[in-house]
């Protein structure tokens, strides 16, 4: 003990024993250098509990600020992310993360390019074509309906775009005596699952820049999810083709018609005949851009070598170059005017998902690379283990996000970090389209065109017309497109 008391020995460690006399060895080897371990140990779990605790915290504050801009959506979740950021940055005292800056200049390459589509008059000669393929066969509305949507979808990339179509699925229902509920639940669904499988989408962009370094290209992609997707949209279809009773036998619509509530009334079907060649031609260019970036990049070889060194061009730069090409060829050509050059609905609604990707993605990455290494010790096995818990995570987050590009921004960069493979991360795509869980604009609207009232959302909120028909398409969906992707990579 007057050893271990000398100022010159004070602090001695379990390695320092050698140190000691002899004679001194014994006691402290029984009493002194036991107590001496246990307090290097409190140390130790004094930091390791104050490190779990500030993660729980800094997590806690990920998730409270994705549920309040969930709440509003849009540029809400942008600004709740950038909140977010800043707790963590100037609060906790986390470097900031790396700004999303490939996955937001594709999504504006992209919007921008559809928008002068849209003034070039492209998107009204679409919406045009798809009214007289629905009208063509009204009994098979319940699927063609969703068809319709699903291809108008893939083709613009954003699921706004089909709102012009719900009316007129609506209204050729009503017109051909079928329960419209079929029709218009599964082409609200179908087009959410469109996203999925469009080269132009939100979500295409952003897991086009997260896992191209891991060897995944546009067309491997899309040779995923185009036809997973397209496929659970018909396991869908056929899943709602007798639900419900008959429209004459509905209790809701015949209550309607006895109280003069419902009235037969006809929607005039558009004159494709006017279209004007501008809005033709810019069609055709827009499509044959889209097919030549997908064959560009569907093998290494085919990417334009640039530089000095002479090294391929990346993909995400190489969508952006091209969608900015495409959009000028279509502005010149077609002589689209000024005044529409940014005033159509697309490039509002792109520059909010632009917004909202950017905080959500500027926050989550902040937090997962501060953390990467203690998460990918804690839950990289068993993610890579049992791959349908991130497909749950996955579920669960776009839910509250109401966005599956957001979803996909938010968690697809951790899947990489932890070494999912990429046919897990490609083949639960789907499973980032939830956002029909909780009723949204698409949701409320096309209540409002049933004018059967057959369409509805329940008084939970959570119990409406959608919510079944949407499951079983986005399991259908996710399950497909894990198999395809098991076999493609």
């Amino acid at each position: 003990l007057t050893f271990l008391s000398q100022p010159a020995n004070i602090g001695l460690k379990a390695h320092d024993i050698h140190a000691v006399p002899n004679h001194c060895r014994r006691y402290a080897a029984d009493t002194i250098i036991p107590y001496l371990i246990t307090i290097d140990h409190f140390i130790l779990i004094k930091k390791g509990l104050i490190f779990i605790f500030s993660f729980w915290l800094e997590l806690a504050v990920i998730v409270i600020c994705l549920a309040i801009g969930g709440r509003f959506s849009g540029i809400g979740l942008g600004v709740a992310g950038g909140f977010g950021l800043a707790i963590l940055t100037l609060g906790f005292g986390l470097p900031v993360g790396e700004m999303p800056t490939s996955v937001v200049f594709i999504i504006m390459t992209v919007i921008t390019c559809v928008s002068l589509l849209q003034g070039a008059g492209g998107l009204d000669y679409m919406i045009s074509m798809a009214e007289k393929i629905l009208r063509k066969k009204p009994s098979a509305i319940t699927f063609l309906g969703p068809l319709v949507s699903y291809i108008f979808t893939v083709i613009c990339g954003t699921s706004y775009v089909a709102f012009s179509v719900y009316p007129v699925i609506a209204e050729i229902a009503i017109n051909a005596k079928v329960r419209p509920e079929r029709a218009m639940s599964m082409s609200v669904i179908a087009s959410n699952m469109a996203v999925c499988a469009s080269p132009t989408s939100a979500i295409a962009a952003a897991m086009i820049a997260i896992t191209a370094p891991i060897g995944v290209t546009p067309l491997s992609l899309l040779a995923v999810t185009v036809p997973a997707c397209l496929i659970g949209v018909l396991v869908g279809c056929l899943f709602v083709y007798k639900r419900g009773a008959e429209l004459a036998d509905d209790p809701e619509f015949k209550r309607r018609v006895a109280t003069g509530q419902f009235q037969e009334d006809y929607v005039l079907e558009r004159d494709t005949q006017n279209a004007t060649t501008s809005a033709k031609v810019s069609v055709v260019i827009f499509l044959l851009a889209i097919a030549i970036i997908v064959g560009m990049t569907s093998h290494p070889d085919l990417l334009p070598n640039i530089g000095p060194g002479g090294k391929p061009i990346s993909v995400p730069t190489l969508l952006q170059i091209m969608m900015l090409a495409t959009g000028a060829i279509i502005m010149v050509v077609c002589r689209v005017p000024r005044d529409k050059l940014d005033s159509g609905s697309v490039f509002k609604s792109g520059l909010i998902g632009a917004v909202g990707i950017l905080g959500i993605s500027w926050m989550t990455d902040t937090f997962f690379a501060t953390h990467l290494k203690f998460i990918t010790d804690v839950f990289a096995q068993t993610l890579i283990q049992y791959p349908m818990l991130f497909g749950a995570m996955l579920f669960v987050t776009s839910m509250v996000l109401y966005s599956p590009a957001a979803t996909a921004v938010a968690l697809m960069p951790i899947g990489v970090s932890l070494g999912l493979p990429a046919e897990v991360l490609i083949g639960l795509i789907p499973a980032t389209c939830a956002v029909f869980i909780i009723p949204g604009g698409a949701q409320i609207s096309c209540v409002a065109f049933d004018r059967t009232g057959t369409t509805k959302i329940g008084r939970f909120g959570f119990n409406h017309s959608y919510l079944i028909p949407g499951l079983v398409s986005m399991a259908a969906s996710t399950v497909l497109s894990l198999a395809i992707a098991y076999i493609i990579f």
